[in-house]
């Protein structure tokens, strides 16, 4: 069997030595300085796995190595990063387009060799590329993430989640409240070779500063008045797992210091102990402020951002997504229609009309609420905006001569698909043409009951 080996291609990273004494013991090493030199040797030469160290590069640098680990990809790729380089979109970009697993700089030398070792067994699999490769993968087609919706940007939503999940760093969400930012976090993690072990969630701005030390690290019996025994910290209860911190912003500075060492080190050390404990966790942060902003203002460290917004994700308001707002008044129809004492059939063409017209400021939790109060609200078959408590404007207006003849026929169109398909909404849009949202708007405009 050929000793395994590991090219090195090793770019303006200064703060990062030779690996040779992190590898496993056996183990191969060629070292090279670029890219070119680093694509003839591949020309004639066949590795294990491949190890990239990135300090200041510029976009033609990044171009290049993108065009390498593409013509290679067959092997896996380990990263170390400086945090310089983390700052630049276009080596987040290869993170996680190419990266097996990825390392921030100064590296944990032992962390790296089981990485290392990690990927050694993927390509021995035969798996290495295979995750890009993957026509489910690329499909966004996942069975277990309960994003509701088909519209563009669900779909990217998808796309992005499917490649964060496999790669081993940091993630930051950002979206407005209400949006489904712990539903994208939980996405993440299902969907994550990390997906057997604990998904542990923290709401940074629900506890309180003086308990949050205390929360996140855990503590030693005796450490305080109360402490009458030894206790995990969520960040130990999330071993080998995910840690999701919603509403990073709110942590106070003095914590933020704490958790950017447990970044660094991966370690932690409860409150009322000197020894420090070696945690494998992952984190994944969210907040529904601009962190950007926060750092500006004195609120929240630089590097602590630097380090938490690797791959950052932005999960898009429901105003910007609202063809799906059929799809999930539907689903949550169904899902609280148990609550329901009497029969209640479906939403009427108003109802579903008010709930395209409004704006949604809180978001899918407020769709959720507004639809859960209908419910319970509604005296009719049909839920109507007066149940949901939406206001439903109406869609006439002037109209010249030829305005009227599109207007009647359009009209007459809707009539006679609706009579031509029993009724059923579903099928007289696909004979229509237009998505059931759109055949809801149009019965709404013409002042066609459901």
């Amino acid at each position: 069997m050929p000793p395994k080996s590991v090219l090195v291609v090793s770019l303006e990273i200064a703060e990062v030595e030779m690996p040779t004494e992190w590898l496993p013991s056996g183990w191969k090493v060629l070292r090279v300085m670029d890219v070119c030199s680093a694509r003839e040797v591949l020309t004639d030469n066949t590795f294990t796995v491949g190890l990239l160290l990135l300090g200041s590069v510029t976009p033609r640098d990044v171009e290049a190595i993108d065009d390498l680990l593409e013509w290679r990809q067959s092997i896996p790729w380990v990263g170390v990063l400086s945090p310089l380089a983390l700052r630049d979109e276009g080596c987040r970009r290869l993170i996680v387009k190419h990266f097996f697993e990825f390392h921030m700089s100064p590296v944990d030398g032992p962390l790296l060799a089981q990485s290392l070792e990690r990927a050694e067994r993927y390509a021995e699999k035969g798996e290495a590329g295979s995750l890009k490769n993957s026509p489910s993968k690329c499909a966004g087609d996942l069975g277990d993430m309960s994003i509701i919706g088909d519209s563009p940007v669900i779909r990217e939503l998808r796309r992005q989640i499917v490649k964060v999940a496999t790669v081993n760093v940091p993630v930051l969400i950002w979206g407005e409240s209400g949006s489904g930012k712990e539903l994208v976090a939980h996405a993440i993690h299902k969907n994550s070779p990390r997906a057997e072990k604990p998904f542990v969630a923290m709401n940074c701005g629900a506890v309180p500063a003086s308990l949050i030390q205390a929360e996140l690290f855990g503590y030693e019996r005796g450490a305080f008045t109360g402490a009458l025994k030894d206790k995990k910290g969520l960040i130990e209860s999330a071993e080998g797992g995910t840690l999701f911190l919603d509403e990073i912003g709110d942590l106070a500075l003095e914590l933020q210091v704490n958790l950017l060492r447990f970044l660094q080190e991966r370690t932690i050390v409860r409150v009322g102990s000197s020894h420090p404990l070696d945690v494998d966790v992952r984190v994944i942060a969210a907040s529904h402020m601009q962190l950007e902003e926060a750092v500006r203002l004195g609120r929240f460290r630089e590097d602590l951002l630097y380090r938490l917004n690797v791959l950052p994700i932005t999960v898009p308001t429901l105003r910007d997504r609202k063809e799906d707002i059929d799809l999930l008044a539907h689903y949550f129809f169904k899902r609280f229609s148990a609550e329901k004492g009497r029969r209640l059939d479906d939403f009427g063409s108003r109802a579903m009309l008010a709930m395209y017209q409004h704006d949604w400021p809180g978001n899918v939790r407020e769709l959720i609420n507004r639809i859960r109060r209908a419910m319970v609200m509604s005296e009719g078959h049909l839920i109507t905006p007066e149940d949901l408590g939406l206001h439903c404007a109406s869609e006439f207006g002037p109209r010249d001569a030829l305005g009227d003849a599109r207007f009647r026929a359009e009209c007459e169109a809707i009539h006679d698909s609706l009579a031509g398909n029993g009724n059923n909404k579903t099928r007289a849009a696909r004979d229509l043409g237009v998505s059931r949202m759109t055949l809801y708007r149009l019965m709404g405009k013409h002042g066609i009951s459901a």
